[in-house]
């Protein structure tokens, strides 16, 4: 049976955490200093990095589609989705990580 999300892909920031370990692993050193290059900061840079590729490609279809330059208006369609929703995938995220912090910050000490 073929998945209806099938020809979705996801954005490095979801593929790049595939060196999470769980709670009970040991970090090794590079993980505690946040100096490796799949730590939180370099997947966040990578995904606002990601997202601004995406505007920029949707922004370039958008102005050749009203001078008249583009051929297919399905490929500015296909790029502005994928822009709008790599947006969306952004705040989403970032709304979540202001709760959790939010969250911690109620914590009784």
């Amino acid at each position: 049976m073929t998945s209806p999300i099938g020809g979705v892909s996801f954005p490095t920031a979801i593929t790049g955490l595939s060196g999470v370990t769980g709670a009970a692993a040991t970090p090794d050193a590079a993980q505690t200093t946040g100096a490796d290059d799949n730590g939180f900061a370099s997947v966040l840079v990578s995904s606002v990095e990601e997202l601004q590729a995406k505007q920029s490609t949707s922004d370039g279809l958008a102005v050749q589609a009203a001078t008249g330059d583009l051929r297919d208006v399905h490929d500015y369609m296909i790029a502005a989705n994928e822009a709008k929703l790599a947006t969306e995938m952004v705040v989403t995220i970032k709304n979540k990580a202001v709760e959790a912090f939010n969250e911690i910050m109620r914590m009784p000490v």
